[in-house]
């Protein structure tokens, strides 16, 4: 009998093989694992054939599967590009716009531009994907980056607002005074990023110029950090828009340049053009921009004004 190959199903094949297992599969689609474990089983039933191997670690391809897969790998390819480029073509201002930002922007500054955003654009809906993960623009896992870099990925389109300012915060009860340097509060204890952090530009700074300091806790977020520091757990590195705007913190030293880092906002090229997104990037990224003195740390808003 002749089988006739449906995306969807490859799709639901191609989510399982690059995740290695069910739960990562329906968990990138947005699915429930029974729906992913029912769609594989009647995908496979209907070609005749195992596409995986039912392991204690995880789904591994057959050797069918793998020739499945890498045919599926490149409709997956044609297909987002050909969504890209419709989606490219829209002219209305209107339609979701599926944006990805770290989580200290999406605590701190984004909710009341957003909310700007909706009254003046009131037909763009907003899907906010809050990760510390540089999501794939272009296999459409998101259509604009918010987010904090020195190099983006190339094939992106889009503009740098500023740079971010980062500095030492501690919690005002702790009546530490300031320090010109990082380093000169070495001997308090710290909240550190994890592994999970590592690649940011405080996990890269912290353990080469802050080696011999006591770790009080470590933080896979740095908005977990920021509550943490206002606990009075210890000190964080925190970016100056984050740590300015809580009550309970304190700057306790300058802006430190060796862990500045870019704002960026980014698209797919194929995007660019579509209306929703154009005024999406145009009205955020001026919004930020207006915000710059508070987002580079010019100014110390952790300082009540005298």
């Amino acid at each position: 009998m002749r089988t006739t190959l449906d995306w969807d199903d490859l799709r639901y094949a191609l989510a399982v093989a690059e995740g290695g297992s069910l739960a990562a599969g329906a968990k990138k689609l947005g699915v429930s694992h029974t729906t992913a474990m029912r769609r594989i089983a009647a995908f496979e039933e209907r070609l005749g054939m195992r596409l995986f191997e039912r392991l204690p670690g995880g789904y591994e391809l057959t050797a069918g599967g793998e020739e499945l897969i890498e045919t599926a790998r490149g409709i997956g390819v044609a297909v987002t590009g050909l969504e890209r480029r419709l989606a490219g073509s829209d002219l209305k201002i209107s339609g979701t716009v599926r944006v990805t930002t770290a989580d200290t922007l999406a605590a701190s500054l984004l909710p009341g531009i957003l909310a700007a955003l909706k009254s003046a654009h009131p037909g763009i809906g907003v899907d906010l994907v809050v990760s510390n993960l540089f999501l794939n623009l272009t296999k459409r896992e998101a259509d604009i980056a918010i987010r904090p870099a020195d190099d983006p990925p190339p094939g992106l389109f889009g503009r740098r607002l500023c740079s971010i300012g980062f500095a030492v915060y501690g919690a005002a009860m702790l009546g530490i005074e300031p320090q010109a340097t990082a380093e000169a509060l070495g001997g308090y204890p710290w909240i550190a990023p994890d592994d999970s952090l590592s690649m940011t530009a405080v996990g890269r700074w912290m353990p080469t110029a802050l080696p011999e300091i006591e770790i009080a806790i470590q933080a896979d977020s740095l908005v977990s950090a920021c509550r943490l520091a206002e606990a009075g757990i210890g000190l964080a590195i925190l970016p100056c828009y984050l740590g300015d705007g809580s009550p309970a913190l304190r700057r306790l030293t300058p802006p430190l340049e060796a862990v500045r880092t870019g704002l960026w906002i980014l698209t797919h090229e194929d995007l660019r053009r579509t209306a929703r997104i154009r005024a999406f990037m145009e009205f955020v990224g001026n919004e930020l921009q207006s915000q710059r003195r508070l987002i580079e740390g010019a100014i110390d808003g952790s300082r009540p004004v005298e």
